[in-house]
């Protein structure tokens, strides 16, 4: 195989041993039982069955997660990663701007073969590859990408899930670059799709693409070896001229991406860059603000480019308006799932919404990968004259995810062994034990 930025990305990701880097792997069990809470919650949304349906409920083998009706396992890969991304609580990484784990671990269920499934640490090593190829690629391909358009969920995610299918299955490095320029000729996904049932179609299309590239390369059907390469590969046609290739495999694996930057679990469902303003209403609650004559929201110029709402009609609409974000944590003291249903808003947090001004701060660095270029500054005054403010850096998270766990399965004693499991898994049988638990409604 000809020496190209393909051909070395294909051999980190067939020689990478994730599986000897401890905290990594702790770190992708922590996000696996992140990850299955939001599945298994969104698995509950009307909006599954819609799609389950209009895609032909073709019967099969793989695990569809809160359902007894295994799928076939292009069918499992969409339903899983779009039931993992539809309540938009599931993980974000900043290398990657982006939700890796609802795109890789959905194609690595709909890989395995559930009557022989590999290692539960073989699957968590393969995850760790997987994130660790769309965050590098989320590092070249630069922010234009994401600002003209694109969302990087849906176009790196096929990339991601096939690399993560091709270090399951032990391929080569010359099958794993086909692999990878198959999921690379797939990408495909507009942010116009936020606050529509679309977006999280995104997570389960870019699951299926990596999966049909994965197997396809397999099957020797043949592709260009060097999809990333030269001026009509991957890198320049998707980053508008501003990628820089050199950061495909520098510092690959050290550490690896999942421990720095690392990967950030949501505190709240909704929209991540909208994270820092509803910990800034959240702290102004408890201060005893519970209204606003007016607000600012300041971003940094690019920091509220998925924020792409700012009157919601729905819930859905509001995942994506930190306006209403901070009235929800103003008035309620809250930001819970209930706020971000599709119900019409409620009245009066769409009338405080409508107070918020929203801005930018044109002296600070763009928003990029690097999270010390991602900042809100929140001020309010109340009708009393009271005035606050409040800066928050970087992207708050959680550490702990058995709480969020427990919350969104409704503390079912069916699924209360998952989180031990995941922690603790080692070998087939233990991944087959998963298996079974997820196979519940």
């Amino acid at each position: 195989m000809p020496d190209s930025l393909t051909a070395a990305l294909a051999d980190s990701i067939a020689g990478s041993r994730p599986d000897a880097d401890t905290a990594a792997m702790a770190a992708a069990r922590l996000a696996l039982v992140d990850f299955l809470a939001c599945a298994l919650a969104g698995s509950r949304d009307h909006t599954v069955v819609t799609v389950r349906t209009a895609m032909g409920d073709t019967p099969g083998r793989s695990p569809v997660i809160g359902s007894t009706r295994p799928a076939d396992p292009l069918l499992a890969a969409v339903l899983n990663g779009y039931a993992g991304h539809v309540l938009d609580y599931d993980d974000v990484h900043a290398s990657v701007r982006g939700h890796p784990t609802t795109v890789i671990v959905p194609a690595l269920l709909a890989a395995l073969d559930p009557e022989a499934p590999p290692s539960a640490e073989a699957f968590l090593a393969a995850y760790l590859v997987g994130l660790e190829t769309m965050a590098h690629l989320g590092r070249a391909i630069g922010p234009t990408h994401y600002e003209r358009g694109f969302h990087a969920t849906a176009t790196l995610g096929p990339l991601g899930a096939a690399a993560a299918i091709a270090h399951l299955r032990g391929f080569s490095a010359e099958t794993t670059a086909i692999a990878l320029g198959l999921g690379a000729t797939q990408a495909a996904g507009l942010r116009l799709q936020f606050g529509f049932d679309a977006k999280p179609l995104h997570a389960g299309l870019a699951a299926r693409n990596g999966l049909i590239a994965a197997r396809l390369a397999e099957a020797g059907l043949s592709g260009a070896p060097e999809s990333l390469d030269g001026a009509n590969g991957f890198l320049q046609v998707y980053g508008f001229g501003e990628a820089r290739p050199e950061r495909v495999r520098e510092g690959w694996g050290a550490p690896w991406q999942i421990l720095r930057p690392g990967l950030t679990l949501k505190a709240f469902p909704c929209c991540t860059a909208a994270h820092p303003v509803a910990v800034a209403g959240l702290a102004f609650h408890r201060e005893g603000f519970r209204d606003a004559a007016r607000a600012t929201i300041t971003f940094p110029p690019g920091g509220d480019a998925a924020l792409v709402i700012r009157a919601p009609g729905t819930g859905i609409e509001a995942r994506f308006s930190p306006e209403y974000i901070l009235a929800a944590a103003l008035v309620d003291g809250a930001v819970r799932l209930d706020h971000f249903d599709a119900r019409p808003v409620r009245p009066d947090l769409a009338a405080l919404a409508a107070r918020v001004e929203r801005r930018h701060d044109e002296s600070a660095p763009r928003l990029s990968a690097d999270p010390a270029t991602r900042f809100v500054v929140v001020e309010i005054a109340d009708a009393q004259g009271r005035t606050a403010r409040r800066r928050v850096d970087g992207l708050p998270g959680l550490d702990d995810a058995d709480a969020k766990f427990r919350d969104a399965t409704a503390g079912s004693d069916a699924l209360s062994a998952v989180p031990d499991l995941v922690r603790t898994m080692r070998d087939a049988g233990d991944l087959a034990r998963l298996l079974q638990l997820l196979a519940q409604p």
